[in-house]
Order: structure tokens, then sequence, then C-alpha cells
């Protein structure tokens, strides 16, 4: 039998790789008594996991989501995909850089040297197009606010900063906030956008999220709109490049990454990059050729769904067929 606390790593990381696991199941895998797995999981669960019990002909386990954010365990590839991720961070101009650096230097502290050495020699550095162009900060609360209030569909208050001078009030004031329906919230050339129905105006409006400071409380929820161009990707494209059309890129495809927005929009300051989730974005990008635009999306090693056209799709194809021939000489 493998001593304690060998052992509780071991079923941590059994409970981390399944959303179930039967009691039976998790003493022969640990080969140990059901006995010893109940008292692993009460001293897990002293060390602050939320293991819940779960009903059932077996009986089993599951690793809940708890209050407070316990100690974790990687494998060697989550380990290095994590401090990477965290590296591109610290770039992002999200307003979570320094909270990445401090995250990329606890993780990389309790690494083997193995692992730190794989990570030190890719070192991420953000270089802008243009002086007239740098990004700004933009605080992680806002884009968790606009985040929010996307997904829930409420409506959504806030003061923004224009580029020119404000436009006062009736009364000679202050701007009065603004009040939209918030349907997106992208990237674009290497800053956060808000792309909303502006309900005073009564017109679509893309905000730099740079710029807006949210009020509380969000107001009522709304049924989305649909978007001119039938999609977010064509929409903002347009509206950067002043026509209704298309962009300029003979070849324009989209697909959907399992990244967070923020890194991927790291490396596509040209791309559209609109966030689906905490690890997973949407993706449209153009290029001269179907292949050159499958090459350049796949330089992101995770996998990819392509969401259109066909002729992105079979150039993925091609490149498959030549790899493959490549690698077998």
């Amino acid at each position: 039998m493998p001593k304690t606390s060998a052992r509780l790593l071991a079923l941590l990381s059994l409970l981390q790789a399944r959303r179930d696991w039967p009691g039976g199941l998790l003493a022969a895998r640990l080969d140990v008594s059901a006995r010893t797995v109940r008292r692993d999981v009460e001293r897990l669960r002293e060390l602050g996991y939320p293991i819940a019990a779960v009903k059932g002909p077996d009986g089993g386990y599951r690793l809940a989501a708890g209050a407070q954010l316990p100690p974790l365990l990687f494998d060697d590839e989550q380990a290095v995909a994590l401090a990477i991720a965290l590296q591109s961070a610290t770039t992002a101009g999200a307003g979570i850089e320094e909270a990445a650096a401090r995250a990329l230097h606890t993780v990389r502290q309790v690494m083997p040297a193995r692992l730190r050495h794989r990570i030190d020699i890719l070192q991420v550095t953000a270089v802008e197009r243009s002086p007239t162009r740098a990004a700004r900060q933009v605080d992680s609360g806002v884009l968790m606010a606009l985040g929010a209030a996307v997904h829930a569909r409420e409506v959504l208050r806030f003061d923004y900063t224009p580029v020119t001078a404000p436009e006062a009030d009736g009364d000679g004031g202050l701007p009065a906030p603004r009040r939209v329906q918030p349907h997106h919230l992208v990237t674009w050339g290497g800053r956060w956008y808000l792309v909303a129905w502006d309900l005073e105006r009564g017109d679509w409006r893309t905000f730099r999220a740079d710029r807006i400071s949210p009020r509380t409380p969000t107001g009522p929820r709304f049924t989305p709109r649909e978007l001119p161009g039938g999609d977010v990707a064509t929409f903002v494209t347009s509206r950067f490049q002043g026509s209704g059309g298309a962009d300029g890129w003979p070849c324009r495809g989209e697909v959907i990454l399992d990244l967070p927005a923020a890194v991927v929009s790291g490396y596509l300051h040209d791309a559209l990059v609109e966030e689906l989730g905490p690890h997973r974005c949407r993706l449209v990008l153009g290029s001269w050729s179907w292949v050159g635009l499958a090459a350049t999306i796949g330089r992101f090693d995770v996998d990819i769904e392509v969401v259109g056209p066909a002729e992105l799709r079979d150039a993925f194809a091609r490149l498959a067929r030549r790899y493959t021939a490549t690698a077998r000489g």
C-alpha cells in the first residue's frame, strides 16, 4: 500500500479526471479497501477539497466546486500549458498582468527542473505595431462586468470617456450614462471592445473597454437583436474599415479555439477574437490564401473547430495530407 501522502495525491488526481467515481472503483484503482477510501476522502475534505458523496447503488464521490480554492494537482502537460498561458496573460492588456506574473512565479517555483526548463525557453514579449496603437490597460473587473452582462443579456449602464470632448447633458453638466444592450465582448488590434445596441441613440455601437466605467445594478433582461451583416465578425470588421462589406482579404474564415481570448488576441492583432468562456474563443481571420490561413491558425497547439467556410476546412485537409507525407519521409 502506498504511503498516505502519495495515496491522497493519487486519489485527488483520480477525482479531477472525471465527474463521478464509484467508491468500489476508486478502491480498486488505488489498491486499498473501501474503508481506506472513505478515510482518505475525509482527509482531503479537511484540507479544503469539497468532495461530495454521490448516491446510487454503488455509492461514490465527486469533486465539487467550493467556496475557496484548494491546492490543485496538475500533470506535466497541464502545468506547462498553465505556465505558458500565464506568461501570455502578462502581456494581454486585460488588467491582470501583475496577478498573472505572481501566479507564474508561484507555479514555476514548485515545478521540477525538467518542467522549468521547458517554460524558460519560451519568453513572450509584446511588441506593438505602431506607437499610435499602443493598447491601454483594461481593468479585469471591467471585463468581468461586461462579460457577465453579455452572458446574462441584461441592460448595462456605464460612463464612457470618448476620444473627443464629451457631449454634456441637457443641463450643461456631465455626460449622462450610456444605456445599452450588450451583445459581444471582442478584441481587435490588441484592444477590447463591447459591441452593443445603444438604447438612447437607437443604433449599434462599439465601445472601447478601457474607456468604460460600469454602473450597478444592471437593468432588465432583453431579447438579443440581430447584428447587421449576420454576425459579429462581419459587423466589427466593416465598422473599423468604414464600409458595410467584408474585409479586404480574399480568404476569410472562422474557427473555435480552446484558448482564452486574451491569449489568442496577443498573437493576432488583425483578427477578431470573441470570448466564449474562460478557456474558449471564436476567431475570425483573413489571409491571401486558404492554405496560408489554415497554417496561421494551426500555430495554436489546441483543438480547432472550423465553423466555415468549406474552403478553410479543405485547406486543413490539404495541409494534413502534406504534413503526413512529410512525416513518412
